[in-house]
């Protein structure tokens, strides 16, 4: 197996507390790093390197770990850009928006959907995400559901049934039945195409105990858990989610002190998703609330036609930086490290020894370009260990 080096980082940004200037970051100056198809081989000085098969001089640009996109909602048909108008003129979102999108991606083929979620996909790789997570949640039946993971699990090893996305239609006047299929029926066709399951649970969507029974019954199907959480109002998603261990609660738009000594006490990781603040033009919660009371921090894309068609996580960076309260070393490790621990993953999101080698090379000598040049595109390379 051949070997790379990486020859003359100027910042090298591992993740990895042990190594480098000691900081949660792990930052190296005047770096290398070798790498296999596979893993991270060696970290250190550029003087020490070691001989390798191969070498790459990046002639001092920054190289940081690939970004961990725990959030997406990549399989979907059609568009809603009626709706962010309406929201930048003053309309408010109430969430009600899925229905639409549902419409559209029932009427799709599956060739079609294959298409579109590859072409979102591309967009995600080419600014420099390395894993991420999809999501189901717009067909809301037995088949759809099975449809949207399979072609969700040609992009992503990290596959999340959201059957609890919205109550369908033809089950308005019967939401109850709809709560029984999800935790019943189309979890039993559902749990053997994903890794996760998740649920919307907010006001107007699926109450507190509505997403306790169906994520009580993902778990015993061998389902990890996830959670749309106080995306509306401060609804008990938070609490629950970390009542029940879920790996991530993401959104966290509206928490109150006792959600964030709850998260700081649990292995649940807050996910804020700026994204969605930025199209729906509610304001943006305070990353500062939860890094201040020491609970884990991730931010993702949150990508979906409805409230964050959003293919940038240097873009994501720049508003948690600007708007959320975040350094740029926090966005950065929230991005990386932290969506990793969303995912309850513990070989990416750093370049610590034999961590994936995923890494992405930077136009420019410093991590800090990812916010300090907004719009640009400052990842020169990606790189992505074999699978």
């Amino acid at each position: 197996m051949a070997t790379r080096l990486l020859a003359n980082i100027g910042e090298l940004t591992t993740n990895d507390p042990t190594l480098g200037d000691w900081t949660p970051l792990g930052r190296l100056r005047d770096a290398a790093m070798v790498v296999d198809d596979f893993r991270v081989l060696w970290v250190g000085p550029n003087a020490d390197a070691p001989d390798a098969d191969e070498m790459l001089d990046v002639d001092g640009a920054a190289v940081v770990p690939g970004f961990v996109d725990s959030h997406t909602h990549l399989v979907f048909a059609g568009e809603r850009s009626d709706e962010f108008e309406a929201r930048m003129a003053g309309t408010p979102y109430d969430g009600g928006g899925v229905r639409r999108t549902v419409d559209a991606t029932r009427r799709a083929s599956r060739s079609e959907l294959r298409d579109v979620t590859a072409a979102r996909a591309r967009a995600l790789a080419a600014s420099g995400v390395t894993t991420l997570e999809i999501k189901s949640g717009y067909e809301l039946t037995l088949d759809g559901e099975v449809r949207l993971l399979e072609i969700a699990a040609e992009f992503s090893d990290e596959v999340t049934f959201l059957g609890a996305h919205a109550v369908p239609q033809e089950f308005a006047a019967d939401r109850d039945g709809y709560v029984e299929l999800v935790a019943g029926a189309m979890m039993d066709v559902c749990a053997p195409n994903a890794q996760w399951a998740d649920v919307f649970c907010d006001v107007g969507v699926f109450s507190v105990d509505e997403a306790r029974r169906i994520l009580v019954s993902a778990r015993d199907a061998g389902l990890g858990a996830r959670l749309h959480g106080n995306q509306l109002r401060d609804s008990g998603g938070v609490a629950l989610a970390v009542e029940l261990d879920c790996a991530s609660v993401d959104h966290c738009t509206f928490v109150n002190d006792g959600d964030l000594e709850a998260l700081a006490a649990s292995h649940t990781v807050a996910t804020p998703l700026p994204g969605a603040e930025f199209s729906t033009r509610v304001p943006y919660p305070s990353a500062r609330r939860f890094l201040d009371a020491h609970a884990t921090v991730a931010i993702a894309t949150d990508c979906n036609p409805g409230t964050s068609y959003v293919t940038s996580m240097p873009f994501v960076i720049c508003l948690a930086v600007r708007e959320m309260g975040m350094t740029v070393d926090e966005a950065l490790w929230a991005a990386t490290l932290g969506g990793a621990r969303a995912l309850r993953r513990g070989d990416v999101g750093h370049l610590g020894l034999g961590a994936r080698a995923d890494f992405l090379v930077l136009d420019g000598p410093r991590a800090a370009h990812l916010a300090y040049r907004p719009a640009a595109n400052v990842v020169s390379r990606t790189f992505r260990a074999l699978r």
